[in-house]
């Protein structure tokens, strides 16, 4: 009789939003033993973060890390300063929402605890096509990341190796929304909203539910987001 439990570890980045779960979804269909990490950064939006366990709870992944970083005290982002108006309207550039350096932060840390794992890959469900403009969101950003991880880790220097995916990178809405969907994600467990009220609920005017409300119409799926 084979031994069905997976043998190789990953980190996966879990925010409790619609691409996040995808990618778990995807992780674990790959056969990697997932292990989830989610950020409590300062961000207005808390019922992501219960929006993260749900999804973590219910894809059977045995643990969970939820990382409090105070990002939210250095400002600059309409996600984590209330002082800055969220934006409801589609502009050119780089908006409001971007949070300086991010993912480079959340990658540092999943990078930190798979080395601690001895884990072979990193799960980030970052997306080149609806993703608002981003520039840590690029697959430039990504390639010069794993350059750091081949040059930082004791894991990489000593021959071994830790790959940086990124299954969404190439994918719109619609498309993430169908392959989750394949694989069983339950996407009314997930919270996708800038401004998502303590119960999960979306304002239905952001970037991230214009996004997410295309997606769904695009995917020809019914949306499950309860709207205020």
């Amino acid at each position: 009789m084979t031994n069905s439990k997976p043998s190789k570890k990953a980190v996966v980045l879990v925010s409790g939003g619609l691409d996040s779960a995808t990618c778990l979804a995807i992780a674990q269909q790959q056969g990697f033993d997932c292990h989830a990490v989610s950020f409590d950064y300062g961000q207005r939006s808390v019922s992501e973060l219960l929006a993260a366990r749900k999804v973590v709870d219910a894809a059977g992944v045995g643990e969970h890390k939820v990382i409090i970083l105070e990002m939210g005290q250095l400002g600059g982002s309409a996600l984590t300063d209330v002082d800055i108006t969220m934006p409801e309207e589609a502009a050119d550039g780089i908006p409001v929402t971007y949070v300086p350096a991010r993912n480079t932060v959340f990658l540092s840390y999943a990078l930190a605890w798979a080395e601690v794992l001895a884990a072979r890959a990193i799960f980030i469900g970052v997306n080149a096509v609806d993703y608002s403009g981003y520039p840590d969101c690029r697959p430039e950003y990504i390639a010069a990341f794993q350059q750091l991880i081949n040059l930082a880790t004791k894991i990489c220097v000593e021959g071994g190796s830790i790959t940086l995916e990124t299954p969404l990178i190439d994918l719109n809405k619609a498309e993430i929304i169908k392959t989750g969907i394949r694989l069983g994600v339950d996407y009314g467990m997930t919270v996708s909203c800038y401004q998502a009220d303590a119960e999960g609920r979306a304002c239905g005017r952001c970037d991230s539910c214009r996004f997410r409300k295309q997606g769904f119409h695009g995917a020809g799926v019914d949306d499950p987001t309860v709207y205020r």
